[in-house]
């Protein structure tokens, strides 16, 4: 907590002087404990769970189901995603997305979540809303696989067996 306070009241002990910059400047001022951590996550993730389940439920209401699980659906995973930063941190977290396995799947899905409340509220386009929904759901479970070793060399395979 005082380190958070020190960077708050522009105190900081030369965090930015070595070159670190303003990341790894929040990532020090954000240590929690493992307790808080874990229960940030299962909040987060817990939100994002039911946002996402609470977004297919009123999706079928008719005038303005889509445009409304749209933005709990892209919500949800925006939460899903933001749990993980409770674990490692927010620094860790965003050099993981970066990372070389990681990089195409979190810019697209970044894009889909984007193009989904665009295709929802600006173009007023419910199809193509729900195919950027499609597409936000396999970014995030591509994402996701990079996580788990041989996973998506394993999903890879299996779709080419049944192709």
């Amino acid at each position: 907590m005082d380190k958070l306070k020190q960077v708050l009241g522009g105190q900081d002990g030369g965090g930015s002087s070595d070159g670190s910059g303003i990341l790894e400047t929040a990532n020090q001022a954000s240590t929690l404990a493992w307790g808080t951590r874990m229960k940030g996550f299962l909040i987060c993730f817990i939100l994002g769970a039911v946002c996402s389940i609470l977004a297919t439920c009123l999706l079928w209401i008719p005038g303005f189901g889509l445009p409304v699980f749209a933005v709990l659906y892209t919500v949800g995973n925006l939460c899903a995603l933001a749990s993980t930063m409770f674990l490692i941190g927010p620094l860790r977290q965003l050099k993981n997305m970066c990372a070389k396995v990681r990089a195409l799947a979190t810019a697209i899905m970044l894009a889909c979540l984007v193009l989904t409340l665009c295709a929802a509220f600006w173009w007023k386009n419910n199809g193509l809303a729900l195919l950027f929904c499609v597409l936000q759901f396999l970014a995030f479970t591509w994402y996701g696989l990079s996580y788990i070793p041989f996973a998506r060399d394993a999903v890879t395979k299996l779709f080419s067996i049944c192709m």
